[in-house]
């Protein structure tokens, strides 16, 4: 069995156990045509949770079922090729102890910083716009000097530090995103629970909601569905009365709308069709309201992201075909190129659960040419590229090899 698909192991340790594919679904809160659909190898199964559930029914370890599955993060995280290592670990480092300590101690604050306000704000709004073109290892490059700008800014003037810890917020905010897309989560988390104390001293309570759906966001990576489930719904709950006030601020709704959608992402990856369609629902709800694509707190929330993340949904439920009919009725040119190659990294995993590889292998490169950092590192797109050397076998064409070189990827 060393030798066999994970289809065929999860068949035959089914079949020992004495399981019928609906009942092996149930105890895992699957259908019994996901299980079928596994059996087949025609649905890959990438999420850990879901794997230690499978091993757990089936009585058996993770390795027995998914050998490179041992060290899960290790293996998405590729340390051996990730560009800009060194960069982040750089920013690591920088999040460890205090952030401006030597101005405790009397070591006089430069006084100009805080009337340098606008030129802080611009470089956080680069920072952010570098991470929604994906380009990941300039965004840790320029938090190294701008974190520690703004921590001495915040400090350097009483009457201007609300507005100082506000951009504070949004760069720890991004640096977050950054590590969370680099799979450095434990730093993720620990800056997005900078970004949350930065918030809640400006008085800024919207913010301190966007901190949290940064830190949801790093507890979904850590496969922590709880967890990034209560952090979403908390904040859901904070904002509703607002929401449903006559005229709800369009910053509320791109709020709530994104947390509904993390909420429906969350119900997906755990394969709870119920909540994942009532979150989506909620969020284009909400999204009707607002009638046009905003980027309140950098979250790139209107009807179009919407319409990508019901693709991505479908895509961890197994609707493959759902999730391509979706697809082509989406025109993600107007988001920024993160999303857009995230979107057809997605597009690519449903053609690839249908082992329509050519497809798969079109939607890459696409995503390629507007993030070549995305692709090469994100653990899903790794992922379906694997797939498909592996449906390929001995004689995978040329573009795939070329793409599975560039991302350091082998069967």
């Amino acid at each position: 069995m060393a030798e066999s698909t994970l289809g065929a192991r999860v068949a035959e340790l089914r079949r020992r156990r004495g399981l019928s594919q609906k009942e092996l679904g149930a105890a895992i809160r699957r259908s019994e045509s996901w299980v079928s659909q596994v059996e087949r190898d025609v649905l890959p199964v990438e999420r850990l949770s879901v794997l230690q559930r499978l091993a757990d029914v089936l009585g058996v370890a993770v390795r027995d079922l998914r050998p490179e599955a041992a060290e899960p993060m290790a293996a998405d995280r590729g340390d051996g090729h990730r560009p800009g290592s060194a960069v982040f670990e750089q920013l690591r480092l920088l999040l460890t102890g205090h952030p401006a300590l030597e101005q405790l101690f009397g070591d006089e604050a430069d006084r100009e910083s805080a009337a340098k306000l606008p030129e802080l704000r611009e470089r956080v709004d680069l920072a952010w716009q570098l991470a929604h073109e994906s380009r990941l290892v300039e965004v840790g490059s320029t938090l190294l000097e701008l974190i520690p700008d703004l921590e001495h800014a915040a400090r350097a003037n009483a009457t201007r530090r609300p507005e100082v810890l506000t951009l504070l917020s949004r760069a720890y905010q991004v640096a977050a995103t950054a590590f969370t897309r680099q799979e450095e989560v434990d730093a993720a988390w620990v800056a997005a629970d900078r970004a949350l104390s930065a918030a809640e001293e400006s008085g800024d309570a919207l913010s301190v909601v966007a901190g949290t759906y940064r830190m949801a966001q790093a507890f979904l990576r850590l496969q922590r569905l709880e967890q990034a489930e209560q952090a979403a719904r908390v904040s859901v709950a904070a904002l509703a009365a607002q929401v449903e006030a006559e005229q709800p601020r369009p910053e509320v709704l791109s709020l709530y709308g994104s947390l509904q959608l993390m909420l429906a992402v969350i119900a997906a990856t755990d394969g709870n069709r119920t909540a994942a369609r009532a979150g989506l629902a909620a969020a284009r709800t909400a999204a009707d309201q607002l009638g046009e694509g905003r980027n309140d707190f950098d979250t790139e929330f209107g009807p179009t992201g919407v319409a990508v993340h019901a693709v991505a949904v479908a895509v961890e439920l197994g609707d493959a075909g759902e999730a391509l009919d979706t697809a082509r009725t989406v025109d993600a040119s107007t988001l920024s190129p993160d999303r857009q190659a995230r979107f057809l990294v997605d597009v690519a995993r449903a053609h690839a659960q249908r082992r329509q590889a050519t497809e798969a292998l079109e939607a890459l490169l696409h995503a390629e040419r507007l993030t070549p950092e995305l692709v090469h590192t994100d653990h899903r797109a790794r992922a379906v590229v694997r797939d498909l050397l592996q449906f390929a076998g001995r004689r995978p064409a040329d573009e795939l090899r070329e793409l599975a070189g560039r991302a350091a990827v082998t069967p």
